[in-house]
């Protein structure tokens, strides 16, 4: 007897099949008995009828208790009603009978679910949210793979700041200081002398105190470097990346996003050319919408939502003060003043979900600037040798996966973007 995952189903329909998974609820109408099974793949009803279920099978079925874990035996048939696949109960094996569970059936606080963390993963809508998290982790690295970029992993260990010294964890590392790294970008700029085109891939770690909806500790992000690029080269990759990652989420995880109750027609606008302006463009129409943010500041959470609020697809905010980006930034050539730095900001509200640009190519101005900034020269003596042999015009950019996640289902907060949060008062569970 074939053992498969439930969203199989439609392939074997009228064939006798097992099933192994959880009750996530039971109910009776009248003589018939429903459990409604879920098994990683996909939620589906099992049908206890006597007569047709085993005699042991209809007795267990009284057992059974919200993540009771069990086995179920039966044949597949597609209900007439509304096309799904359920299956008739012929045999029931229990693996265990579950304690009473936690979650349900009342209102909880998020204290409470947070705390639960372990067990509020099974419920549908986080089901239906890491799913769709694994759909675009998997895009990402598709649409990278699929355009000759190579993956090269970044340490997460580092000597020294990728930017802001005040947001870093620090670590013993055998009698010397480590950090957590905050980004894999100075490294992956040593890979392209390498590879010409790379991606980093992994967990990212800031220890800023801050409490919005948007911050987390530890969060994943996935970096693209290229050798011999502009600033108008990484705006460009930007633009086609975001729009695959949301066509893939529509083609293959329309059902979870179903699930969330996502406004798909919103997800579908989508599609490039998405909005450009420069940051002395964006403080211009801030001021018209009633924001008194001043020309040299970065953008706050409340600026980035009313912004993006005006358009129903992604902005890129380019030409940056440079006052307030690292080190590391390419100056604009017709203004000095300006870094050439892009932000992606999502639209509703969501803000922004990628920051990147163009870098310098020049030791030079990166040798002015660390003294500059009063940043430990000795440090980055790796990093300004790659500007001493064969150092050429590149850039790249970070996308933040818990807030592409937010944005695309469609959630309030990032901490439940990811399987685990780390806030600034929550390392538990």
């Amino acid at each position: 007897m074939p053992v498969i995952l439930a969203k199989y189903m439609g392939d074997y329909v009228g064939q006798e099949v097992t099933l192994q998974g959880w009750v996530r609820l039971k109910r009776k109408h009248g003589k018939i008995r429903f459990v409604e099974l879920r098994d990683g793949s996909a939620f589906v009803q099992c049908v206890f009828i006597k007569g047709e279920t085993s005699d042991q099978a209809m007795e267990d079925f009284k057992k059974l208790t919200q993540e009771s874990s069990i086995e179920v035996t039966g044949v597949v048939q597609q209900n007439p009603r509304d096309g799904s696949y359920e299956l008739l109960v012929k045999e029931m094996k229990i693996y265990q009978i579950s304690e009473p569970f936690p979650i349900t059936p009342k209102e909880h606080g998020i204290d409470f679910l947070m705390d639960h963390r372990h067990l509020w993963l099974r419920s549908k809508r986080q089901w239906a949210i890491l799913r769709v998290r694994a759909e675009i982790i998997k895009a990402c690295r598709d649409f990278f793979d699929e355009r000759d970029f190579v993956l090269v992993d970044s340490p997460i260990l580092t000597p020294n700041a990728a930017e802001g010294s005040t947001t870093l964890f620090k670590t013993d590392y055998f009698g010397e200081t480590a950090y957590l790294t905050q980004s894999g970008q100075l490294y992956s700029e040593a890979a392209i002398a390498a590879f010409k085109k790379v991606y980093c891939f992994g967990p990212t770690f800031r220890a800023e105190k801050s409490k919005t909806r948007r911050h987390l500790m530890e969060f994943w992000m996935v970096e693209p470097e290229m050798a011999f690029a502009t600033l108008e080269d990484v705006m460009n990759l930007a633009e086609e990346f975001v729009e695959y990652i949301v066509a893939r989420v529509l083609d293959k995880r329309m059902e979870e996003l179903k699930i969330l109750e996502r406004d798909i027609s919103k997800l579908e606008k989508i599609k490039r050319p998405f909005i450009r302006m420069t940051y002395t463009e964006a403080v211009e129409q801030l001021h018209k919408l009633g924001s008194d943010i001043v020309w040299g500041d970065d953008f706050g959470g409340d600026d980035e939502t009313i912004l993006t609020k005006q358009y129903d697809k992604p902005i890129l905010v380019h030409r940056f003060p440079a006052s307030f980006k690292a080190f590391y930034f390419e100056l604009d050539k017709e203004n000095p003043e300006l870094a050439l730095g892009v932000d992606v900001l999502a639209p509703e509200g969501y803000g922004e979900i990628v920051g990147g640009g163009e870098r310098s190519a020049d030791i030079k101005h990166l040798l002015e600037k660390i003294r500059e900034e009063g940043i430990p020269e000795e440090n980055y003596k790796w990093y300004l040798d790659l500007r001493r042999y064969g150092s050429v015009p590149h850039g790249g950019f970070g996308l933040g996966i818990e807030r592409t996640v937010a944005w695309i289902c469609g959630l309030h907060h990032v901490r439940e973007t990811i399987p685990w949060p780390r806030m600034l008062n929550r390392l538990y569970p």
